[in-house]
């Protein structure tokens, strides 16, 4: 007790005290190695999932790309018993996590977990229906200006988006739209005011129905696109 007082006054966040928190009414483990999950990320899980339940019965392969502790993958796993899930990250000790949590919310026999760099092409040949992404957006001089229970305990790799915290978009709406099916879906979170770059991207990319969703906090945060024009 005396120990995780210490370690709470001295900054550290309750989550990694605690190595636990909720996502979308979901327990998810977490450590140092992760990105502690966000309420905002709860409108990617949101809108993925509505978006799947739209298309009726049918399998669904969804990739959860850059997926942390998997919190929204599983989030869409739990609530589309259709959904066969992918889970992927660069860290093998992140990938770790996800498997943790994977196999709590007895999503084993449905799931994949695997090891992949979103910044590349992808390792294999696949069709996704859905991909959902949370990547690292965070400008890199920017990082030094958040929260010390930010900067000083969340992974770096989870928050550097590069220069202008764009990086991570340009890879995967170039390199990893030849993973998603035909009629499928990709979402993207963004941070504030990074809306309209994204859809940018997005349409230089070849994708050409781009839609944006507000949070609670009038944020455009989720950014949709489909790489013909099948927005509805």
């Amino acid at each position: 007790m005396l120990e995780s007082l210490a370690r709470r006054l001295g900054g550290e966040p309750i989550a990694y005290i605690t190595g636990e928190w909720e996502f979308y009414s979901l327990p998810i483990r977490v450590t140092r190695d992760t990105l502690i999950p966000r309420t905002d990320t709860e409108l990617l899980a949101e809108r993925a999932i509505a978006y799947i339940n739209r298309r009726g019965g049918e399998t669904v392969r969804v990739l959860d790309l850059c997926c942390g502790t998997g919190c929204a993958g599983i989030a869409i796993a739990v609530n589309c018993g259709g959904v066969r899930l992918t889970l992927a990250d660069k860290f093998e000790e992140v990938v770790r996590v996800a498997l943790h949590n994977v196999g709590r919310h007895n999503l084993a026999r449905r799931t994949l977990v695997m090891i992949a760099d979103a910044l590349k092409p992808p390792p294999a040949a696949a069709a996704y229906d859905v991909i959902v992404c949370n990547p690292p957006y965070i400008p890199a001089k920017r990082i030094k200006t958040l929260d010390r229970s930010v900067k000083d305990f969340e992974p770096r790799s989870a928050l550097d988006g590069g220069a202008d915290g764009l990086e991570f978009y340009r890879a995967i709406a170039g390199n990893w739209k030849r993973s998603l099916a035909p009629d499928g879906r990709m979402l993207f979170e963004v941070g504030e005011g990074q809306a309209d770059a994204v859809c940018g991207i997005l349409h230089e990319a070849g994708f050409d129905a781009v839609a944006v969703t507000r949070d609670t906090g009038g944020v455009e945060r989720v950014v949709e696109a489909e790489p013909s024009a099948m927005l509805k």
